[in-house]
């Protein structure tokens, strides 16, 4: 109840929850001691995949005994995940210390909640000059309040895609503004490049960054990585090769971000031997990113039927869940609710073979699109309904032996979904 009244607190200081400028927390920072001149940073940076490949990088670093600071957004449950520090989510008492502290300093000057829980970490991060800080970025990049650091150890370009479009202007929503807006002002130091989407996004992002004095490790030229059917996959860099374990994620398209997750920490010379990368990816932590629910009150009511949980809101990603969803042999049941500022149809578009659809409202969410409008973009689509609630769409799924369950569209959904369950 605290932390909410702070929160709530945080909201007024500023009239947009998003204002792109980093005018607002570069004042702040300044306020704090500029505690980010102060960590060794990992930056994270591009549209899918990013928390992935920091809880791969972390569960690695963690199997190395090296401790870190983890910074990711959004939160899924609560937002304690967002603030990791020596390897341990806050806890509500220690969280609301922290934001009082900031608040304290800050004297109400005007900043966006996101500003101001950034630099909430930045201030407590610098309190462990010695961890390695994982930091996701928000927003694109360039004008995110992750985008403060002068010096970092590297900056991870994950798979980027179309997403927050409408932050874009009217006559430039393409691809290449993306990739400006996300690589652009990336620090010289280290540049690891994931598997991209394409080619044609590959080649726009070494543009972009050709300028840029860093070392530079891209996907296929520096690392890479192979699937062997005898249940291993081989991962490669100029270091040698590695025979691994498939990790403990599900989803082909994990090995990409894991890649570059070894690749990266393999670059940086921190003392991570083969050991700590093969137990590491075993151990990965990720929540709402393909998770299959195997307990709880709303898998109870499916029984022995599987249940899927994947935070997916952008073509990229429902490209890759439906991929994975291919691999699988059984009905497909997909209950999907989704912001309003997403493209619904080309999300959707990408689904192949899905016995039923089911529309559902995200509750807690004024800025969803209701489940009603979303099955009217969707009527073209076979075996349509909508329900009210998530419960009501699973009860009224009639499933049948070794069917599954599939909930995705939003990472609010997935944390509404969690909390019910």
């Amino acid at each position: 109840m605290k932390l909410q009244k702070i929160l709530n607190r945080f909201q007024k200081l500023h009239k947009r929850e998003i204002d792109l400028s980093l005018d607002r927390i570069k004042s702040l920072c300044q306020k704090l001691g500029n505690p980010q001149n102060k960590m060794k940073v990992i930056s994270v940076v591009g549209t899918n995949g990013k928390f992935s490949t920091i809880a791969g990088m972390f569960s690695i670093l963690k199997e190395a005994n090296i401790k870190c600071n983890v910074y990711t957004s959004p939160h899924i449950l609560k937002i304690n995940e967002r603030f990791i520090f020596n390897n341990q989510e806050l806890s509500d008492d220690e969280l609301a210390k922290l934001f009082e502290e900031v608040e304290e300093i800050n004297q109400n000057q005007p900043a966006t909640i996101f500003e101001v829980l950034t630099a909430c970490f930045l201030y407590k991060a610098a309190q462990y000059p010695d961890n390695i800080c994982l930091v996701e970025s928000g927003l694109f990049h360039k004008f995110d309040a992750t985008n403060v650091f002068k010096n970092n150890l590297a900056s991870v370009v994950c798979s980027t895609s179309n997403d927050h479009m409408d932050w874009l202007p009217e006559s430039d929503r393409t691809i290449k503004r993306i990739i400006f807006e996300k690589t652009s002002s990336l620090l010289n130091s280290n540049i690891i490049v994931a598997k991209q989407r394409d080619e044609k996004t590959m080649q726009c992002i070494k543009k972009t960054i050709s300028d840029n004095k860093s070392k530079k490790y891209f996907f296929n030229e520096d690392f890479s990585y192979t699937n062997k059917e005898n249940g291993y996959w081989y991962y490669e860099d100029k270091f040698g090769g590695l025979k691994l374990e498939p990790p403990n994620v599900l989803g082909q398209f994990q090995l990409g971000n894991i890649s570059a997750a070894i690749a990266t920490l393999r670059t940086l010379d921190l003392e991570i031997n083969n050991n700590h990368i093969e137990k590491g990816i075993t151990k990965i932590k990720s929540i709402a990113r393909l998770q299959e629910i195997k307990s709880g009150k709303l898998k109870d009511i499916i029984k022995n039927n599987r249940l899927l949980l994947d935070g997916s809101h952008n073509e990229d990603g429902s490209k890759v869940l439906n991929e994975y969803l291919q691999t699988l042999d059984c009905d497909k049941h997909l209950i999907v609710g989704m912001m309003a500022n997403k493209d619904h149809k080309k999300y959707i578009s990408y689904f192949k073979n899905i016995s039923s659809f089911t529309t559902i409202d995200i509750p807690n969410q004024p800025n969803a699109i209701s489940g009603i409008e979303l099955k009217q973009k969707f009527q073209n689509l076979p075996n349509i309904q909508y329900k009210e609630s998530i419960e009501q769409a699973i009860k009224s799924i009639p499933l049948k032996k070794n069917d599954l369950i599939i909930i995705a569209g939003s990472l609010y959904l997935s944390g509404e979904f969690l909390k019910l369950n």
